[in-house]
């Protein structure tokens, strides 16, 4: 049975799965999800998702949600398949798994606020509060001042090489790049070099030009 990835392309977490299922090669069915219809709310959509959001997925039998858990079934179950997002070495894995953790309690939460207030409140015709876009812009830099010390030790955030860690961050710096928030990030050498590197990546391009189709879909 064919993998089924249900949500809607704009949002960060889908396009986290997207990207690993590009990253690994696969074929994949999209199925999109009508929020402002409330599609995410109807009883077939809670039976894949019981807090009623995206994205889910679907391999099989086995169905998921939290699209962090998604990514890490792909790169465990698909581990002979495209890039390996995943260390072998049960230290290093450790280690990955560590900054992991950073990306969805640290930087995750203060990056998600910034892209809110200043990408999706203007698009909603609503006034970003300058405020909280100061109290999330020095939370952001503290957290991107230990990647800079953690990136003089290692080329990527997991390690030497391009894992899930460095995967999970790339839908929502994609969108802060277009902003003034890019400041934060070119202030620092080191997160400068590897946000050219990871957003760089073929398996990126590739997302990016589904976007371009998707979004001339849904007009």
């Amino acid at each position: 049975m064919a993998i089924k990835l249900h949500g809607t392309i704009l949002s960060p977490p889908v396009l986290r799965v997207v990207t690993c299922l590009k990253e690994k090669e696969l074929n994949y069915e999209f199925v999109n999800v009508n929020l402002q219809a409330g599609e995410h709310k109807q009883p077939h959509f809670l039976a894949l998702n019981p807090f009623g959001e995206v994205p889910t997925f679907e391999d099989g039998d086995l169905k998921l949600f939290e699209s962090r858990a998604i990514t890490q079934y792909i790169a465990h179950t698909y581990v002979d398949k495209g890039t390996q997002l995943i260390l072998p070495d049960h230290k290093k894995m450790a280690i990955m798994s560590v900054w992991m953790e950073v990306e969805a309690q640290k930087f995750h939460p203060a990056a998600s606020k910034l892209s809110y207030e200043i990408v999706i409140k203007p698009l909603l015709g609503m006034k970003t509060d300058d405020a909280v876009l100061a109290q999330y812009e020095e939370q952001l830099g503290k957290v991107l001042d230990v990647y800079e010390v953690r990136l003089k030790e290692s080329k990527y955030l997991g390690g030497d090489c391009f894992t899930l860690v460095d995967l999970h961050h790339i839908p929502i710096i994609n969108y802060l790049m277009g902003t003034k928030v890019k400041a934060l990030f070119d202030a620092r050498p080191k997160v400068s070099a590897w946000i050219a590197d990871i957003l760089a990546r073929p398996a990126w391009a590739k997302v990016q030009e589904l976007l371009k189709q998707k979004l001339g879909t849904f007009k």
